[in-house]
């Protein structure tokens, strides 16, 4: 069905290739509780018009039978910019055959009509109570890879055993339905929704709630440099910046526009520090901008780098950074809240590998600290459960430069942790104080 895909088989056919035809068809992709990720191509070890079929197949026929009325709530679909020539694959593309799948059984779709930041869409799931959430994006991997990320009607990642159980219904749902490829049925269908327009308003409204000093942002002097690593980051924190008040940062040309051949970096992970902030330096040093905020190609991570007094540039690692904004976030919050009863409901978590800063911050002060297993998949569903307890949830972290700001999203956030990062900045330069030297202040004391 796809000529692209098809076209490289049948090559391989006609050479005889064994060794071509196992890679591409020797093992099916598995699907854990991060969904998939592998590489566009052809074949079932490939993310490709067919698997994506297939998994979603699967993926709608496990929600059938675990939700009755999935057919009058729905599930959200969003997908980042990536795209792969050779074999016709892209984010979009995908997400537009997922939306036919659900489509065609019956079941209302809310496909984001542009690319899109991951955390919009745990975001979508839970604002708009839909049953589960899709992004199309393998994050800050390789350009030849691509993912299918799955988030339950909690606003969590999956967890076992729900990847269990879609694997199986994957399994069993191979075979592509009537009218699988043609997803120009999706446009003429009532049941296909754009989510677009409400969610980036009400988004930037709930992470307001997050936003303290706004005098202060309006007349900083301090000046910021964002890169979005070529992915969907640019736009959104540029709104980001404006829903606190704050000046844009200056964009990295180079890496503003979404480009799925990330041509300026040779790995689009912000987690690598000096070698991706190359053109974030010299920006920078142009510009006379102190701080640096780099997101990965779905802006779900941040990287933080700040120039030092000797002018050197500090790139700040995971635990750094989470260390500053669990003390920011708590900060703000004691300040805002006089009632020091409140504080037994007060709640901040991070993962097993993660430092154990917030533990130190939480005994200081008197709030609760809770470690889960490696992932944010453990921290978004520990984070929904204290919730629904009536706990506030302040903030999770994991080393991995993921930060869940916010508890409209259940997931990590870049966009929300860079436009708070941006606010601490500023409030710390009334103090003539830098990141750095807070940091030193975290944890001496």
């Amino acid at each position: 069905q796809n000529p692209k895909t098809s076209a490289i088989v049948k090559q391989l056919i006609a050479e005889g290739n064994a060794g071509g035809l196992r890679k591409y068809f020797g093992s099916r992709m598995e699907f854990g509780t991060a969904g998939l990720r592998a590489a566009m191509g052809a074949g079932i070890s490939h993310m490709n018009d067919l698997t994506i079929i297939q998994t979603t197949q699967g993926f709608c026929r496990y929600l059938e039978k675990n939700f009755s009325d999935l057919k009058k709530r729905g599930v959200v679909i969003g997908f980042d910019a990536r795209a792969d020539l050779s074999s016709g694959g892209s984010s979009k593309r995908f997400a537009r055959l997922a939306a036919n799948t659900f489509i065609s059984q019956g079941v209302p779709v809310y496909l984001f009509s542009d690319i899109t930041p991951t955390p919009f869409v745990p975001y979508t799931v839970t604002h708009l109570k839909l049953c589960a959430g899709i992004m199309v994006t393998a994050s800050h991997n390789p350009k030849q890879d691509n993912g299918y990320k799955v988030y339950w009607e909690n606003g969590a990642q999956i967890i076992s055993p729900h990847d269990k159980g879609i694997s199986q219904a994957i399994e069993e749902n191979q075979e592509p339905w009537p009218q699988a490829w043609n997803d120009k049925l999706i446009d003429s269908s009532l049941l296909l929704h754009d989510p677009y327009a409400t969610v980036n308003k009400e988004y930037f409204k709930d992470i307001q709630k997050q936003c303290f000093h706004r005098n202060i942002n309006k007349e900083t002097n301090l000046k910021f440099v964002h890169t979005s690593v070529h992915g969907v980051g640019h736009k959104f924190v540029q709104l980001a910046f404006k829903a606190f008040d704050l000046s844009p940062p200056f964009a990295v040309p180079e890496q503003k526009d979404p480009d799925p051949e990330f041509p300026t970096v040779k790995y689009p992970n912000p987690e690598e520090g000096k070698g991706v902030l190359t053109l974030s330096f010299a920006l920078a040093e142009k510009d006379g901008a102190k701080i640096i905020l780099a997101n990965d190609p779905d802006a779900d991570r941040l990287a933080v780098a700040e120039k030092q007094e000797s002018g050197e540039w500090k790139v700040f690692s995971g635990n750094e950074l989470g260390a500053l904004l669990g003390w920011w976030i708590f900060t703000c919050w004691k300040n805002h809240n006089r009632d020091t009863c409140a504080i037994k409901d007060v709640y901040m978590l991070s993962s097993t590998v993660s430092s154990k800063i917030l533990r130190a911050i939480a005994l200081k002060e008197g709030f609760h600290f809770e470690e889960t297993l490696t992932g944010f998949k453990w921290m978004g569903n520990r984070a929904k459960q204290l919730m629904d307890q009536g706990k506030a949830v302040l903030f999770a972290f994991e080393e991995a430069i993921g930060y869940m700001c916010c508890p409209a999203v259940l997931d990590k956030d870049g966009v929300s942790a860079a436009v708070i990062t941006a606010e601490m900045a500023s409030f710390l330069a009334t103090r003539n104080l830098s990141l750095s030297q807070q940091l030193k202040a975290v944890y001496d004391e």
